[in-house]
């Protein structure tokens, strides 16, 4: 008896016809998929359509498909099922009927070089996998073959029509080659024939860019298939003449991204660097386009301005080290880097104003990292030039790492307070690095710019300068030793004159504080200064997180000289605590930094302490433990209300303190509440 299986389209809903593969039953489930609006009908279409690409049947429905009389959504799938069937199954292919195939698709791309361009893409996806297939054994020259073919006068397509068809054939080549499942042995004979096949495609390339007659639509085709080629890792000296033709086009609007994509991947290339001559080449053209930078600038044309930057970012970043090393050229090498701090400190706030500056952050890490990597003879060289160009990029970050005005800031969707959070998050890491190549007087030169801001009556106060200056920092002290620095005392004297009257400053002096809690720990005298900033922000709710990870650090770090400050710090801390201020999380970590405190304290101090810290939570416990117990079954509700901050509280106390008879009573009741309290 003949199998039946369900088939979509083919017959009414819950039937189940036999699984048949012919044109009609395939234009049947294909405008299934597309119009049906049954969701379920359009999952068992595309999951029948999928086994009907793959099928034998597929060699014969595709062609059919592709009839000029069909709808693009048909004839696109005839095409691809025919890129499955060449690709996936090509030992399924007789060897005598190779020419045919082939001779099949460029008819058909012929056929689509005038129509629609989905179905053409799809089509020279399919030729580009069966001359991959073939090459270089059965088919050694098929790039040279398909430009001969497709500049042949005797098509029927027009000139311009051909081009564009012959362009999008060898721009897929290489992708397709990138993704295909070639054995790897395959891969590097197809790779080592494509590198040769080059030799047929640039000249071609190179006289349709530079012709002026050469409409934008085919000049832009020519630079995305340039783009393409570049990343089989050709050699960059010969894209030269191609790579200038492409700067060339910067000037027009329209090939102005194509351009862009297609120098950054040129200069890209892994291989690159060993063609110096043509990359020292390459600094005058990258350089040429400061004019059009500032106007881009100037303007308001960030997508221009993003994309000189990208280029300027490309050949500086991958080739820094080559560019270093030729020490006769060292002058256009700096022109190109301080090209590179244009875009770092271009003018506006990231990301609403500007998009940019983030794309140098990794150049600056590189540059350092080529610089002391060099000799001692030769790296002192080096510094000499650019530790003025490091000390101008710290200038430049802290900058940009300002705030905007309240008023501006307040119209920012909470999505680019996330991106410019992330933003001063890696200008921090940068300003961290670049304190190996600067050391100390890094720290001496962003104290004396802070005591000239709070003490200068000449210029007007801008809590954002104080900020951000502030926040650099702390950026450096978070990590790196600062105990020995002689600027930190100034600094901490400088803490308390700061005219504190807006969150984002205030939370950066509670990390700046924080960061410093262990030089407070070898200069107690001057915890005094500070710490009253400390207690006074803990009330602040918009400060939790800040204001309470300070105060941890401070209670770790100098526990031991903070009992003349305790019994202020537990009033203030129990009083912020009682008033649920803060979160559960920012609620634990005050209560172990009083853990800190307290477990320097004397016995009686810490036992007395503990009591009026913890009684109140054991009251609420017992109170709602009562309501529970007159249910007499768990109440998700009650037990919703329980106070959970309470039993972690007396948790982290308990491991500190475990002989504390309150804290015996509260374990104890604990283990008699919670099997009381169900889940």
């Amino acid at each position: 008896m003949e199998r039946r299986e369900e088939q979509p389209g083919a017959a009414g809903a819950g039937a189940a016809p036999a699984l048949d593969f012919t044109v009609e039953n395939v234009e049947k489930a294909l405008h299934q998929l597309y119009y049906d609006p049954n969701i379920e009908n359009k999952n068992l279409a595309q999951k029948w359509l999928m086994q009907a690409q793959v099928s034998p049947q597929a060699w014969h429905f595709s062609w059919q498909l592709l009839q000029p009389d069909k709808v693009p959504e048909i004839q696109y799938f005839g095409a691809s099922a025919l890129h499955i069937k060449i690709s996936r199954y090509w030992s399924d292919i007789p060897t005598d009927q190779y020419e045919s195939l082939k001779a099949q698709l460029f008819t058909q791309i012929t056929h689509f070089a005038s129509g629609s361009k989905i179905v053409l893409t799809r089509l020279c996806v399919a030729l580009a996998s069966l001359a991959l297939s073939m090459m270089p054994d059965a088919w050694p020259c098929a790039v040279a073959d398909m430009v001969r073919l497709f500049q042949a006068e005797d098509s029927p397509v027009d000139g311009q029509g051909r081009c564009l068809a012959l362009l999008e054939l060898l721009t897929v080549l290489p992708e397709e080659f990138q993704t295909s499942r070639l054995p790897q042995y395959r891969k590097g004979l197809v790779r080592a024939s494509l590198a040769v096949e080059c030799g047929a495609v640039f000249p071609l390339l190179e006289q349709l860019l530079q012709q002026p007659s050469s409409p934008s639509c085919v000049r832009q085709k020519v630079l995305k298939c340039f783009s393409s080629w570049v990343q089989l890792e050709v050699p960059l000296q010969d894209c030269e003449a191609l790579i200038q033709a492409a700067f060339a086009a910067l000037q027009d609007s329209e090939l102005f991204d194509s351009s862009v994509e297609a120098i950054v991947n040129a200069i890209s290339q892994p291989d690159a660097q060993r063609y110096v001559n043509t990359l020292l080449k390459l600094i005058p053209l990258v350089l040429g386009l400061q004019d059009q930078l500032r106007q881009a600038v100037q303007n308001g044309d960030m997508e221009t301005s993003h994309g000189i930057c990208r280029i300027a970012v490309a050949l500086g970043e991958n080739h820094s080290r080559a560019l270093l090393d030729q020490v006769e050229h060292w002058q256009s090498f700096l022109a190109l880097v301080n090209m590179i701090m244009f875009c770092t400190g271009i003018p506006g706030h990231y990301p609403v104003n500007e998009t940019t500056s983030s794309l140098t952050l990794t150049f600056w890490y590189t540059l350092q990292d080529d610089i002391l990597s060099f000799e001692a003879e030769k790296q002192a060289v080096y510094q000499q030039v650019y530790r003025p160009v490091y000390f101008q990029l710290v200038d430049v970050l802290l900058h940009k790492a300002q705030f905007p005005s309240d008023e501006e800031y307040g119209f920012w969707s909470s999505d680019e307070k996330e991106q410019f959070r992330i933003y001063r998050v890696d200008i921090s890491d940068t300003l961290m690095y670049v304190y190996e190549m600067l050391g100390a007087e890094l720290l001496s030169n962003l104290y004396d710019k802070l005591g000239r801001l709070l003490t200068s009556s000449e210029e007007p106060y801008s809590w954002q300068h104080t900020e951000a200056l502030l926040y650099g920092f702390q950026s450096i002290a978070e990590t790196i030793d600062v105990n020995y620095s002689d600027v930190v005392p100034g600094l901490i004297g400088l803490i308390p004159r700061i005219s504190i009257s807006n969150v984002q400053l205030a939370d950066t002096v509670m990390f700046t504080i924080g960061a410093l809690s262990e030089w407070l720990a070898d200069h107690p005298v001057m915890i005094n200064s500070v710490l009253p900033l400390v207690l006074h922000a803990l009330g602040n709710p918009e400060l939790s997180v800040s204001s309470v990870s300070t105060l941890k650090k401070i209670c770790r770090e100098c526990k031991y000289d903070l009992p003349p400050y305790a019994a202020n710090i537990v009033a203030v801390s129990q009083d912020v605590l009682m008033k649920q201020i803060h979160k559960t999380s920012q609620c634990m970590w005050l209560m172990q930094a009083l853990g800190f405190l307290l477990s320097a304290l004397q016995v009686e101090e810490i036992l007395k302490n503990l009591h009026s810290l913890i009684s109140p939570y054991i009251q609420q416990l017992e109170k709602l433990a009562e309501e529970i117990a007159l249910k007499r079954k768990p109440d998700l509700f009650l037990c919703e209300r329980l106070d959970v901050k309470a039993v972690f509280h007396c948790a982290v106390l308990a491991l500190k303190f475990p002989e504390a008879p309150t804290v015996k009573a509260s374990c104890g009741f604990f283990t008699e509440l919670l099997p009381r309290c169900g889940k």
